[in-house]
């Protein structure tokens, strides 16, 4: 949108100086001349309507009858910046550097973004150091950007000299493509993954916005014999359509699938959250928009549920945030109707956009994917605690799970141990990869770390079943709450209408009281031992049937 602001104010200087040539000379204006000047003054305006190679075509036209010319490499480095061919852009913005640092301020900055891109944080900060210097405007110094560009190098230098102890692999070829392949997303209980890719899949259209393939969504069941996850394939049912299709997360019972949409029929500009749901027969249902309070005229780009189905986590560009894209919270009155959305406030939300949003099976610790925070560069995962009805101030997840690239949309296993992300970093297969990372030794839920090396076993569990009524055979919706040792409620969820299915996650190593009350039933009131598996997600199964009074 920047951008868009940008054009507009160059269009309105470029008809000021249209109309003064008019003034000055009825018969000749600026375009006519067809010259350098006229062919710099039509580059740049292809250039701020974001037509890279338009504008590139031009100046290399302009380059060719002075071959020295510092300002226009300097622009050709631009524009193959823009056009994501780093290393044609860093050839020309070095050449410039050589023939004229002087000729364009600005290409001491590009050249701060190509080294950072590169890890060459040292030549980094020498650059933008010299641009700051050379640049008179504090103004223009601070809408460049630069002193987070500087943050960011130090803050990579200071996290690539203390990495956590994480084993980040690439998720190969049973999941990646040449293309990209982003946002991958697991149930509570390990079993199921999927992502969004933008191979050839449901539909071999081509998006006419960025030239690629309409994105699917794929899934990836895990082989408990062979312990590994066998061949992406499209998620089967009616999410896939010929258009644009993406997943943004699975729910924690891996029954529903929310997703984002941006259907020409609805009332939003940018699109809306929808959520499919998983049939008996194993097929996911057509997506369902959430509607208001949570979509509305804004693009509304994502959403996660907590483990207990009651609170839904989204992204939203609507008005009244403290970004482009901020993070909202929205509790469930019923099954059919939320609450009013409410921000999660500055300290998580920043100027930048905020979003790859997940909750953990602890239903407290939210991590999300950021660049307004201390970031390595580009997008960093980070993560914040409820704590005392509170967040908690953002922590960067450390390196090598961040690095310099682009780093997103983090989540986990139950029992703490395996994270999955998306990254563009090098040595993928394509533009975007899905990538798995070995949590053992690293505490990313740090107060139940201790735990979980006490127990040697996961730290949460699942409990889950279905509630029938005994005299009609069928499942009905019931209200499951739980209580600790103490009678502290420690969690509750509805189970399902029609199916009587219910999921909730614990604590492990504890007994809890479950307790069940429906008018005109008799009540259920049963200990339940939570004791950890020594292998995988440990899944407690519990049926109730109701009987009436």
């Amino acid at each position: 949108m920047k951008k868009v602001m940008y054009l507009s104010m160059f269009l309105m200087f470029l008809l000021g100086v249209v109309s003064a040539q008019e003034k000055t000379d009825n018969k000749q204006n600026l375009f006519d001349k067809g010259g350098d000047v006229a062919k710099m003054v039509l580059a740049e305006q292809k250039f701020y309507a974001l037509d890279f190679k338009g504008a590139l075509n031009i100046y290399t036209d302009i380059l060719s009858g002075k071959p020295n010319d510092a300002n226009v490499i300097f622009h050709i480095a631009e524009c193959y910046y823009e056009m994501k061919q780093m290393k044609e852009a860093l050839e020309n913005a070095e050449k410039a550097k050589r023939i004229d640092p002087k000729a364009n301020p600005n290409n001491s900055f590009l050249l701060g973004k190509l080294y950072q891109m590169e890890g060459f944080s040292d030549e980094a900060l020498v650059e933008y150091t010299a641009f700051k210097m050379n640049t008179v405007s504090n103004k223009k110094t601070q809408e460049s950007g630069v002193d987070i560009c500087i943050m960011q190098v130090n803050t990579s230098k200071q996290l690539m000299a203390n990495p956590v102890d994480v084993k980040v692999v690439n998720m190969g070829d049973v999941i990646n493509s040449e293309f990209e392949d982003k946002a991958p997303m697991v149930s509570a209980d390990g079993k199921t993954l999927i992502f969004t890719s933008q191979r050839p899949g449901k539909s071999s259209a081509v998006n006419s916005d960025d030239g690629m393939y309409f994105e699917d969504i794929y899934i990836s069941r895990w082989d408990t014999l062979k312990k590994s996850w066998g061949d992406a394939e499209l998620i089967p049912g009616s999410l896939n359509t010929e258009g644009q299709d993406a997943a943004t997360s699975i729910s924690p019972d891996g029954k529903q699938i929310f997703l984002f949409k941006n259907d020409i029929d609805a009332e939003s500009r940018g699109g809306d959250i929808y959520v499919s749901r998983l049939s008996s027969s194993g097929k996911w249902g057509a997506p369902k928009s959430m509607g208001k309070p949570i979509n509305t005229t804004f693009a509304e780009l994502g959403a996660c549920s907590s483990p207990d189905g009651k609170t839904l986590y989204f992204t939203s560009e609507r008005q009244g945030g403290f970004g482009m894209q901020d993070i909202y919270m929205v509790k469930r009155k019923s099954r059919t109707e939320w609450e009013r959305p409410v921000n999660l406030g500055e300290v998580v939300n920043t100027q930048e956009d905020d979003a790859g949003i997940f909750i953990a099976p602890d239903g407290k610790t939210l991590f999300f994917t950021s660049k307004g925070h201390a970031s390595m560069g580009g997008y960093d995962i980070f993560k914040t605690t409820m704590e005392n009805g509170k967040w908690t101030k953002p922590v960067n997840l450390g390196y090598p799970i961040n690095t310099i690239y682009d780093d997103l949309c983090f989540s986990l296993s139950i029992d703490a141990k395996t994270g999955y992300i998306s990254s563009n970093r090098k040595g993928g297969f394509g533009a975007r990869d899905v990538y798995m990372v070995d949590l053992a030794n690293y505490p990313v839920l740090e107060k139940e770390m201790k735990k979980r090396v006490e127990n040697n076993g996961p730290v949460m569990a699942i409990l889950k079943g279905d509630i029938f009524d005994a005299s009609a055979g069928s499942g009905m919706e019931a209200e499951v709450v739980v209580y600790d040792e103490t009678g502290a409620k420690v969690g509750s969820t509805l189970s399902i209408e029609g199916s009587g299915e219910y999921f909730l996650t614990l604590i492990t190593g504890k007994t809890y009281q479950v307790k069940i009350e429906v008018k005109g039933y008799k009540p259920v009131d049963e200990k339940v031992e939570v004791n950890a598996s020594k292998d995988g997600a440990t899944t407690i199964v519990k049926h109730y049937l109701l009987y009436k009074k």
